[in-house]
């Protein structure tokens, strides 16, 4: 079920130093990505560029003793000089189009669906998958356009085959459904980072995402 080749990922970490609550920021992805995430993407917004770029370098080196890939958010010019697997953008970033054409081997194009009117444009075509952003709204997230909730993943599922990344609140609780309504891959902030025990908390996201497949 869902099951997708040229996008295998299950888990996904979207990185918010912040979220680790003081810990370590690498300790806890590793600690994340012994509990079962397959995939990271780095998300600092706050940071630099020149900081934003250490840190991915310092990430990648982390994840590449894994063989797990990381994608940038955003950040074009650090996704290349860190010869990242892929990179992240939403409505409001660099266009596809012009990611393609300047970086064409780019491994993991990843876009952020933010209303059904956009599943068919050319930035959601261009896209090696659609993150569905968000699935359930969050403190974080204060320009939401659209709350997908699992109605909202049942409906894209049924106009795309694009593979489709869940985002927004996720946790062990909904996991499954989440899956069974139609997603490929889960991605996670703070019910991961935030956990006392990050590894046992990704361990408990991975097994629901299991069950259901």
């Amino acid at each position: 079920m869902n099951e997708n080749t040229t996008f295998p990922h299950r888990l996904y970490l979207v990185t918010d130093e912040q979220a680790c609550l003081g810990r370590d920021f690498l300790q806890v992805v590793e600690a994340a990505v012994k509990g079962g995430v397959d995939l990271v993407q780095i998300r600092e917004k706050h940071l630099p560029v020149p900081a934003f770029l250490e840190k991915t370098l310092r990430l990648k080196e982390l994840l590449d003793r894994y063989g797990v890939p990381l994608i940038v958010n955003d950040h074009l010019g650090v996704a290349l000089e860190s010869e990242v697997a892929g990179i992240h953008v939403g409505n409001s970033d660099l266009a596809p189009q012009q990611i393609r054409a300047v970086w064409p081997n780019c491994g993991i194009l990843g876009y952020s669906l933010e209303a059904e009117v956009l599943l068919h444009s050319a930035h959601a075509q261009l896209a090696d998958y659609l993150a569905l952003s968000p699935i359930f709204s969050t403190p974080t997230k204060t320009d939401t356009i659209t709350e997908w909730g699992l109605d909202g993943i049942q409906r894209i599922r049924s106009m795309t085959e694009k593979p489709l990344v869940a985002i927004g609140r996720v946790s062990a609780g909904n996991a499954a459904d989440l899956i069974k309504a139609g997603a490929n891959c889960l991605a996670v902030v703070s019910a991961i980072l935030s956990d006392p025990d990050p590894a046992r908390a990704t361990e408990a996201i991975r097994n629901q995402i299991e069950k259901a497949l």
